[in-house]
């Protein structure tokens, strides 16, 4: 069986490439076709010799790096790869990637870690959060228009969705009118170990960027006095650093030796946007942490209340500090071995024998 996986950029390491790791590594022998591929970010993982671009990837890379300015000849890239020599293609999907064109007697399974959330249910927010107003408004309403009915058309092109969480299985329904199986991303719960101390301290890893709600987390912590410490970087760090008080901590980009030992040493993880699957909840669960998490999305398929934390359910600060309220006087009551089994349920093995019983049919 010959087998291509499409992956919709490779510009980063995030969750999404997580799972095409994972993919990669079932695969050896499968090339991997992607619109764009960012050899010195990427490069360690997925090697060169193993990828196939588009041909955007010639334009100089000052382009390159801006690819959200080709947002509406997009579509049209990802058509123009070619899988006539393969039996199977999977596909990585945030965007565009469900949307490639394959022969009749090629099967094709896409692995949807969302519908494009900038064209659906996450449209208005994207569009307030970069600030598109004006004639800039005027054509992104435009462009978007084209993207929907194209999604829509190419939402029928797999043979078969597998969805990483119940969410997103709800999402492509909605905006798809597909069925899906769920299988939950892999994390890799072998980096991490149970610690017997924690330091007094609460933790947040994210990318700092408005939807995430670092901002809420920010100001309670600034407000109680109480130690937090920020791991990650964007283009929300200058605002969220101003609005902190000392015992507030921004560490900036760590490497992830260094989040594991924050990890594995702090009180409990905070966990206050809402996400697809949400990985970094699991990550403080394989390290016998419990986790304080805005109640929605699919945090709610992984972290359990009472056992591996808390929720709170609306985005405020005054909802916020009533769910630490509550994890701290359970503290006593949480059990680190039964989180990290709780962990170990979404590791990459459950991940790889998952697939390979989807893809065994």
């Amino acid at each position: 069986m010959k087998v291509a996986i499409v992956h919709d950029f490779l510009v980063k390491l995030g969750g999404a490439e997580r799972v095409l790791e994972n993919l990669m590594r079932m695969f050896p022998e499968a090339p991997i076709y992607t619109m764009f591929y960012d050899h010195e970010r990427v490069g360690d993982v997925f090697p060169m010799e193993k990828i196939r671009t588009s041909r955007l990837q010639k334009l100089p890379k000052f382009l390159r790096k801006r690819y959200r300015y080709f947002l509406g000849w997009l579509p049209r890239v990802i058509e123009e790869f070619d899988f006539s020599e393969f039996d199977v293609v999977i596909s990585s999907n945030t965007a565009f990637a469900h949307g490639i064109i394959t022969g009749i007697d090629t099967k094709h399974v896409c692995y949807c870690h969302s519908p494009m959330r900038y064209a659906w249910d996450w449209a208005n927010e994207y569009k307030s959060e970069n600030g598109i107003s004006g004639l800039k408004l005027w054509f992104y309403q435009r462009i978007l228009k084209k993207i929907r009915m194209w999604d829509m058309v190419a939402a029928d092109r797999p043979d078969l969705y597998v969805a990483n969480s119940n969410n997103v299985a709800r999402r492509i329904k909605k905006y798809y009118r597909q069925e899906s199986e769920v299988v939950y991303p892999p994390v890799d719960v072998d980096r991490f170990q149970i610690s017997k101390n924690s330091e007094d301290y609460f933790l947040i890893v994210s990318t700092l960027t408005p939807y995430k709600k670092i901002d809420l987390a920010v100001e309670l912590f600034s407000r109680l006095g109480k130690r937090l410490v920020v791991i990650g970087d964007g283009p929300h760090r200058f605002y969220l650093e101003g609005i902190a008080n000392e015992n507030v901590e921004f560490l900036g980009f760590k490497e992830d030796e260094m989040v594991v030992e924050y990890m594995q040493n702090c009180r409990a993880l905070i966990f206050p946007g809402e996400e697809d699957f949400g990985i970094t909840p699991v990550e403080a669960m394989a390290a016998g942490k419990p986790v304080l998490a805005y109640g929605k999305g699919g945090v709610l398929e992984t972290v359990i209340e009472g056992e591996t934390g808390e929720f709170f359910y609306e985005p405020t600060v005054k909802a916020m500090e009533d769910g630490l309220a509550r994890l701290i006087y359970n503290s006593k009551y949480y059990d680190a071995g039964r989180i990290r089994k709780r962990a170990e349920e979404f590791s990459s093995d459950v991940f790889v024998e998952k697939m390979k019983t989807i893809l065994g049919k």
